[in-house]
């Protein structure tokens, strides 16, 4: 069936409007098939941002994309309003340094400035089987996940010294690690790496019951929030939560958008959802506790009844 005029217009306005773009499965975050990961893990790496379309979400526009660049298969890359290929062109294309200067940053990046904390750089070191080939590479992705890996350095990877100790990012890391602090947590299973950039997006943050119980025995300053039904709650709470009731959002929306604030409800499903909700209203230091009330009766009072 031919491309109806007004999808061919869409499609235009998509592309002419939007330096790059990618028509995928799935989305940027959550990609729903490996030639799309390939293209957004490609596509990460260089840029900051770019403009997705989840072909999924429309099957008028999975199949209208297709004639309209007469081309098969997705994904699809737009870059200036031309149509670049697919997976395997844009795996080609960075391999030789063509895409970077299609994208126009094949420029130097300034290094970021990363702090490593003693106890992370010592970890590191110990980590390294052959400090001298053994070099850390330091990723953040888009959606700001972090991770940690040795390898050998790859071709276009920029270097940092942080107190000592060789890191190497890719040009999107590198873009989105400045002021980044590696730190070393101990714990009972060894403990791990954390990393923290001040150019991280606020987000809901999980939160185990463990956790929760920890800051209530530091006594540490922040808000529980119960969002479950009335009846729920009459048979189990956990003490000190505040039901979000008409009362309870009054009092929620009252409260300063950097307190710390923690919902909860039966599972973990409906208080992530409540989270998302309020972070959107411009909250900024907001937690889901894994599990809900559920997970605090079998890991930390057992008088709180299940149901």
């Amino acid at each position: 069936m031919p491309i109806s005029d007004q999808l061919r217009a869409r499609f235009q306005d998509l592309v002419t409007s939007n330096k790059v773009v990618l028509f995928m499965k799935g989305t940027r975050g959550a990609p729903a098939c490996g030639f799309s990961a390939a293209c957004v893990q490609i596509l990460d790496e260089m840029l900051p941002a770019y403009e997705t379309v989840n072909v999924l979400s429309d099957p008028e526009v999975r199949d209208g994309i297709k004639e309209f660049t007469s081309w098969p298969t997705i994904p699809q890359l737009y870059i200036s309003g031309q149509f670049v290929g697919g997976s395997d062109i844009l795996r080609e294309m960075h391999a030789s340094g063509e895409l970077a200067k299609l994208l126009g940053v094949t420029g130097e990046i300034t290094p970021p400035k990363v702090t490593i904390t003693p106890g992370a750089a010592k970890a590191v070191r110990d980590a390294a089987e052959d400090p001298d080939k053994d070099l850390l590479h330091v990723e953040i992705s888009a959606g700001f996940e972090y991770g940690l890996y040795f390898g050998p350095a790859e071709k276009s990877e920029i270097e940092v010294d942080a107190s000592g100790v060789r890191l190497l990012l890719n040009r999107g890391s590198a873009q989105r690690a400045e002021g980044l602090v590696i730190d070393f947590v101990e714990g009972p299973d060894g403990g791990g790496f954390k990393m923290v950039s001040p150019l991280e997006p606020a987000r809901v943050k999980p939160l185990t019951v463990k956790e929760l119980k920890a800051w209530r025995d530091q006594k540490k300053a922040f808000e529980l929030i119960d969002v479950r039904t009335p009846g729920e709650r009459e048979t189990a709470s956990i003490s000190g939560s505040i039901l979000l009731d008409d009362a309870g959002e009054r009092a929620l929306e009252s409260l300063d958008k950097a307190t710390p604030i923690v919902f909860q409800c039966h599972h973990g499903i409906r208080s992530r959802s409540a989270a998302e909700h309020y972070l959107k209203k411009g909250f900024k230091n907001l937690y889901n506790l894994t599990g809900g009330i559920d997970a605090w009766s079998q890991q930390i009072d057992p008088a709180v009844p299940r149901y």
